[in-house]
Formats: C-alpha cells, sequence, structure tokens
C-alpha cells in the first residue's frame, strides 16, 4: 500500500508542478517539522540538528512528530516545546489515520512551511511530509541507487552517503534547507562545518532520591555500592542485534565473583520484564535485582546517573547513556558504531569484524537475509568482562555517587 501511495501522490505532485505558475523563490523558511516516528535512541543522535533548526527560527516553531511510545526523549532533551510534538498512536489503523488526520489539521493550521524527514526511505514519512503541503520538503532520494522506492514527493532530495555518521546526516537534513533544490545531488557543502554534541543530563535531587529508595528496597543496606547495569535485550525490530541471553547470566555471575562490593541492576522496557526478571533470578544473587519496567525513561536515566557501567546490545540504552557520565559498553554486529555508535559520554564499542557485518544497512531497508547471527555469538564473556573490569579499575563514572 505505501509504494501504491507514494507512485499515485507523486503523479499528484507532477500534476501541481505543472499548473504551479509562481516560479518566485519561496519565502525564508519560518516553521520546521521533524519527522521520525521510530527509534528513541536515533533521536538522540538528531540533538544538533534540532539545535540547528532551533538556530535557524526559534525553538517555538520546531515541531516533531512522532509515534507516542517515542515521545519521552524530546521531553528529556528539551529542545522542542512539549505543545509543538504530535504524537502519533498505532495501535490500530484507524486510529493511527485519526491521529495523522489531527496532526495534519495542527500543520495546516500552525502554517509549517518546512518539513525534515529524518527515516532512512520509509515510505510512511515521505507521504506524510508530502500532505503537509510544506514548500520546502526535505529527505532521502535514492536516485539511481537500490534503495526502497518512496515515489518523488521531496523538494530537496539528499543523496544518502553511507560514510557519514548518523548524527552528521542528520545535521545536513536541516543544512539542506539553506541551498539551491536543484543543485543535484543534495549536499553540495563541507561536511566538517557540522560539529555534533550532546548536552549532559541532570537529575534533579527528588529524583535521585526517588531511584535511591529503589535500591534501598531492592538492595537492603548496600544502594550506595557501585552499581553495573545489564541490559540484555535489543529492540524487538532487530532481534539479530542480540547478544545471547546465556552470556549475559555468564557476565553477571562473573562480575559478581571477581567484584564483591558492587551490585548489578538488570534494565529493560516493561515489554522485557518478564525477560529481565528472568536473567536476574539465573544469576541468583541477593545482588542483583530486575528494575525493567519498573521506571520512566527519564528515571532510567537518573539511574544511569548513578551508576558506574551499562552493558548493553546495540539499542536506544546505548545512545540514553551518552547523556551521562557513566561507562557504557555497546555491543555492535549486524550494524556498525561506524554508523550508529553514541557520540556523547563514556562509550566504548564491541564490534567483530566478521565480513558479512554489517548486514543491516539503509539501502536493504535493513531486513538482513541472515539467520544465524555469528556476529554477536562471537562476542564472548570474557571479552566483555575485561572492559568491565578495566571501567572498575578505573573508579568508575558517576557524579552523583
Amino acid at each position: 500500500m505505501g509504494r501504491l501511495a507514494c507512485f499515485v501522490l507523486t503523479g499528484v505532485r507532477r500534476i501541481q508542478d505543472a499548473l504551479n505558475i509562481d516560479n518566485e523563490d519561496p519565502e525564508p523558511v519560518k516553521k520546521i517539522l521533524f519527522l521520525k516516528l521510530i527509534e528513541q535512541g536515533a533521536t538522540v543522535l538528531a540533538y544538533s540538528a534540532l539545535e540547528r533548526a532551533v538556530q535557524m527560527v526559534g525553538r517555538e516553531n520546531v515541531y516533531f512528530c512522532v509515534f507516542e511510545e517515542n515521545r519521552p526523549i524530546l521531553d528529556i532533551l528539551e529542545l522542542v516545546p512539549p505543545e509543538n510534538v504530535f504524537p502519533i498512536r498505532h495501535q490500530t489503523f484507524g486510529v493511527f489515520l485519526w491521529d495523522v488526520w489531527h496532526m495534519l489539521e495542527q500543520v495546516w493550521r500552525q502554517r509549517i512551511d518546512a518539513t525534515v524527514d529524518m527515516e532512512f526511505f520509509a515510505r510512511a514519512s515521505a507521504i506524510l511530509s508530502f500532505l503537509t503541503g510544506a514548500r520546502r520538503r526535505v529527505g532521502l532520494h535514492r536516485f539511481t541507487s537500490e534503495a526502497p522506492y518512496r515515489g518523488d514527493l521531496l523538494t530537496h532530495r539528499v543523496q544518502y552517503n553511507p560514510y557519514l555518521h548518523t548524527a552528521k546526516f542528520y545535521h545536513l537534513l536541516v543544512e539542506a534547507l539553506t541551498v539551491d533544490p536543484e543543485d543535484l545531488p543534495l549536499l553540495k557543502i563541507d561536511i566538517g562545518e557540522s560539529n555534533e554534541r550532546l548536552p549532559l543530563f541532570t537529575p534533579q535531587e527528588r529524583e535521585i532520591k526517588r531511584i535511591r529508595e529503589l535500591l534501598k528496597d531492592e538492595f537492603k543496606g548496600r544502594e550506595n555500592d557501585p552499581i553495573v547495569l545489564l541490559n540484555p535485550n535489543a529492540s524487538d525490530m532487530l532481534p539479530l542485534r542480540k547478544w545471547p541471553t546465556e552470556r549475559f547470566v555468564a557476565l553477571g555471575k562473573m562480575i559478581l565473583a571477581s567484584h564483591p562490593e558492587l551490585i548489578i541492576v538488570i534494565t529493560g522496557a516493561p515489554s522485557e520484564r518478564v525477560s529481565a526478571e528472568e536473567v536476574s533470578r539465573q544469576i541468583g544473587s541477593p545482588r542483583v535485582a530486575s528494575f525493567a519496567g519498573k521506571t520512566t525513561l527519564r528515571e532510567l536515566l537518573v539511574l544511569y546517573s548513578l551508576a558506574d557501567i551499562l552493558v548493553t546490545n546495540d539499542s536506544g540504552p546505548g545512545h540514553f547513556a551518552s547523556l551521562t557520565a557513566i561507562n557504557s559498553i555497546v555491543m555492535y554486529g549486524p550494524e556498525t558504531p561506524a554508523l550508529f555508535g553514541a557520540i556523547g559520554g563514556r562509550f566504548q564499542a564491541i564490534h567483530p569484524q566478521l565480513a558479512c557485518s554489517p548486514c543491516v544497512n539503509v539501502f536493504n531497508h535493513r531486513f538482513s537475509p541472515c539467520r544465524n547471527n555469528l556476529c554477536m555469538q562471537s562476542i564472548s564473556v570474557e571479552e566483555v568482562y575485561e572492559k568491565v573490569d578495566a571501567c572498575l579499575q578505573n573508579g568508575g563514572s558517576s557524579d552523583n555517587k
């Protein structure tokens, strides 16, 4: 349906262009709408892009369309006013269409004149961008690449560069609003001029107290001990990114046996609560507990601020941790840290150099033929433990201990 919709709307655009007799250059951009429906971790990478948009049009004129469950990170980053966020529910197709219509009504009412589609060749975001009626619409176009088809719905068609980090690429999408859209392929500017950064998350005292109380309830007098966090799951969108669960269990046992001074907290989303509690049970120690589903995203960042080390698969927590001073050890396989690694904090990547890795990319719509993720399986418990032990020997990282 998405392919057909893109084809039909491209025809509509051709007719509109043919009937358009206004050849004057549009006025300078006044209001910018970002379209990034999925992946809160990727939204962290867009921080500098959002900053650039704020610089261009002012904070009150920056808007963001996102799936409802992925909104919390926007509130934490505090670059987009809460009233300028358009959350989309998608429990059913009818609910999705209702929220999309409500979003478009607000866009038309606000007279938003520019959109930045940050999805990698997703059809839904390209369609939404076109339906806003914005005079400037920035996003990826496949040109001659074997990338997914999504019509020709954008005015500023950017060529995807697989050699640029995603954070820098997001930044360049915003810069595309300032250039001649006919100078194809965009974007012919010096990439060294965009500097990506992240803010440091600072928890409030009451938030620290709340997490301290959770730790006290679970660990009874050891709540001030050094904390190692294990995040044993990855997004269900890409199960290939998962390190074997039994290795998280073995890693937890190894850490506890070698470091009697610390405690371990298992983290995860509410949907991962049962599996996280099972990991905690298998590690089998009063010095380990599961917090999966017990915290909001903001409270999870507070926990990161108090903890010393996070070990995780390639997923959102690796990017959330980069907003704090925690040491994060992130395991990559089907994707590469060269494109999707964290850009802030104390980030370390483990990425085996298999000839087939990375096999998930923009050009294959992130659909890998792999059914046996040896890239993740080749990461040994001992290799991860060595990095954990080195961080502990260096004294941890938290500024709120």
